[in-house]
């Protein structure tokens, strides 16, 4: 499996730095937020996409995903939804991202809305998404934090362009199990959020290994299942300006995973 990291964790940090940063902690790839208070965003040119492009490609880390803030189930209109996705794409596919991470957000919906919502946009980005290479993945979060969740989405729309993020925190908080989790997701199954925290009251990212999610028996799982995509840290400082910095974490969690990894071969 090859490994990354969010910029989530490094809020605004220098695209060069984050490179190097991923260079130097020996992770692979990084998973890049892509918002407006931060370097990368849909509103950058050609020439700064390109500028991007060639840092990452100096280091030789490679761009995972564009972390948008889409919401593909929230109520309102379609056609700010498939503006939003869109552009997410091309910014996608102008940096060399296979991905684009998109949330449910289907907010107070009833959950048959919110799914219908959802899925009918995803399916309509899809052919655009496959145009440009690029796969949008629908993480487990919010409205739709088990993969059971997901899956109401993700079965209607039966498009190889479209997928899932499995964040390890949120179906646990909704009481599946990574087995279920998984099972459910693994048709659909783009690449894996890890992550820590104290408890689930209390969901301060903390270094990996140091809090209670089940790492452990979800790296034993996707091992034995044979599954060998990424392993991408998602550490929301951005979220917790309190929580340790992220720089001098990077190389103890990335030996924390080989462990993990090699304990499940």
């Amino acid at each position: 499996m090859k490994l990354a990291f969010s910029t989530l964790g490094v809020p605004g940090l220098p695209v060069r730095d984050v490179a190097r940063l991923a260079a130097g902690s020996g992770y692979h790839g990084v998973e890049l937020r892509a918002h407006s208070e931060e370097p990368v965003h849909p509103g950058l040119g050609a020439g700064e996409r390109a500028q991007v492009v060639a840092e990452f490609k100096a280091a030789g880390v490679e761009i995972l995903t564009v972390a948008g803030y889409v919401r593909a189930g929230q109520a309102g209109p379609d056609e700010p939804v498939l503006t939003g996705l869109r552009e997410l794409l091309e910014l996608a596919h102008d940096l060399g991202a296979p991905y684009v991470r998109v949330f449910p957000g289907g907010g107070e919906q009833s959950a048959e809305d919110a799914d219908a919502t959802a899925a009918r946009r995803l399916g309509a980005a899809a052919p655009r998404a496959a145009d440009l290479g690029v796969r949008l993945l629908l993480e487990t979060h919010d409205s739709h934090r088990t993969g059971a969740d997901a899956a109401r989405v993700l079965g209607p729309v039966g498009h190889g362009s479209v997928g899932a993020i499995w964040d390890v925190m949120h179906p646990w908080l909704g009481g599946e199990d990574p087995a279920t989790t998984y099972a459910t997701l693994s048709p659909h199954l783009g690449y894996v959020q890890v992550k820590d925290i104290a408890s689930a009251e209390d969901t301060t990212p903390l270094p990996l290994g140091a809090g209670v999610l089940p790492l452990t028996e979800c790296v034993e799982l996707l091992s034995r299942e044979g599954w060998d995509g990424w392993l991408c840290w998602e550490y929301e400082k951005r979220w917790y300006p309190r929580a340790e910095e992220l720089p001098g974490l990077l190389a103890p969690g990335r030996d924390h995973l080989l462990r993990l990894l090699a304990d499940a071969a």
